[in-house]
């Protein structure tokens, strides 16, 4: 969800008493909405801190019990920058978490969400949490495609692995696919792949529209993994410069997939345009679209070989300009597109989906009341202060 980024006063630390953990600040988090909350991450600014504590940082709720958190280098500097954890906090209540250096230790903690490049399938770029995963296609995947060469991908478009456990499954169904290719694309019990992209825009690939016409990407030309662990993988992937009729259009996107969540966060730095759009494929186009305005969503819910799908990209106000239904008789090229502003050169929005068989989402209904709940408190962050 939207991310809240708080300064750590180290001034004002002090010491308890029993000398085994020293008090670096009290987070008070308040929700002002009527909604419980939960799976929506803070993050705390702890550059400052010695690198040497920061191996012992630890985050406490008011009952002094250890709130799972995870620490990362933002700019990949090799010191941490924040620290973060998800509150879990009742409707229009306030909960108070203290950040300290301590003897005490989380858990053993597993790292539901991953990333990474894959070179065995080509040059694939994955990710995943405890709820969904997806993934991109590299340069490697493009060449092989222009040179003819068989089994290459030429797209930008963002995939879909229809998951249906908690735990990481990404190098198992890679591995799966190594003995035996295409294994993945059957159900052992995990999920499959089995969502087409082709050269849609799949689940939230981008695109820049030109009076009627929509103009993509290629594949991704490099990337860089920023952190994967128990509450939020990230990591950027950069584009070379495109054509969108005469426009160069300038592509970084910084992704990120939180824990609880079934929706990844694009933040996008993009030159060239003034407006930018995110799609949803629509496949056979027999399936069901929607939208939103008031809560700045549009979604799509489809029959997929024995259940269902939903699908749908979400942005705030700032961003938010209009939606699209595109259908074209043009392979792969039907699209719901949410229309984006860029506001300094950047857009941020959200796109995910939800599988009836993973039993999150039952109905339509349930997917799109999903994604209104998701807006909600993505327009009505949490307030964050310290004491």
């Amino acid at each position: 969800m939207k991310r809240i980024i708080i300064c750590c006063l180290l001034a004002s630390f002090f010491i308890n008493c029993d000398k085994k953990s020293e008090i670096i600040s009290t987070v008070k988090v308040k929700n002002d909405l009527s909604l419980d909350r939960e799976f929506e991450t803070v993050e705390v600014d702890i550059s400052k801190i010695a690198s040497e504590k920061q191996a012992n940082l630890v985050v406490f709720d008011s009952d002094d019990n250890i709130v799972t958190s995870q620490t990362v280098d933002t700019d990949l500097d090799g010191k941490n920058d924040v620290i973060l954890f998800q509150p879990s906090i009742k409707a229009n209540a306030t909960r108070t978490y203290t950040l300290s250096i301590s003897d005490k230790k989380q858990d053993s903690v597993i790292n539901y969400c991953y990333s990474r490049f894959v070179p065995e399938r080509t040059d694939d770029y994955t990710w995943e949490n405890n709820r969904v995963a997806f993934r991109t296609f590299g340069p490697a995947a493009q060449k092989m495609v222009e040179e003819g060469v068989k089994g290459g991908t030429l797209s930008s478009g963002i995939d879909a692995w229809l998951k249906r456990v908690e735990y990481p499954i990404i190098n198992t169904w890679y591995k799966r696919n190594d003995i035996k290719k295409g294994a993945y694309h059957k159900d052992h019990g995990e999920g499959l792949d089995n969502f087409h992209v082709g050269v849609s825009r799949g689940i939230g690939g981008t695109a820049v529209k030109v009076d009627t016409s929509y103009y993509f990407s290629r594949n991704f030309t490099s990337y860089k993994t920023i952190t994967t662990g128990p509450l939020r993988t990230s990591f950027v992937l950069t584009y070379g410069t495109w054509d969108a009729a005469g426009k160069q259009i300038d592509e970084t996107k910084q992704i990120s997939l939180d824990y609880g969540q079934n929706l990844t966060r694009f933040e996008i730095d993009v030159m060239g345009t003034e407006t930018l759009s995110s799609g949803i494929t629509l496949h056979n186009k027999k399936g069901v679209t929607n939208q939103n305005n008031t809560n700045f969503w549009v979604s799509h819910w489809e029959a997929i070989d024995d259940s269902e799908v939903g699908t749908g990209i979400v942005t705030t106000k700032p961003y938010f300009s209009e939606s699209e239904k595109y259908v074209t008789s043009k392979k792969d090229e039907s699209n719901h597109f949410l229309h984006l502003n860029v506001v300094d050169e950047k857009v941020i929005f959200y796109s995910g989906f939800g599988w009836k068989k993973s039993k999150q989402f039952s109905t339509q209904e349930d997917w799109e009341n999903y994604l209104t709940d998701f807006s909600q408190k993505l327009n009505n962050p949490l307030i964050v202060t310290i004491n």
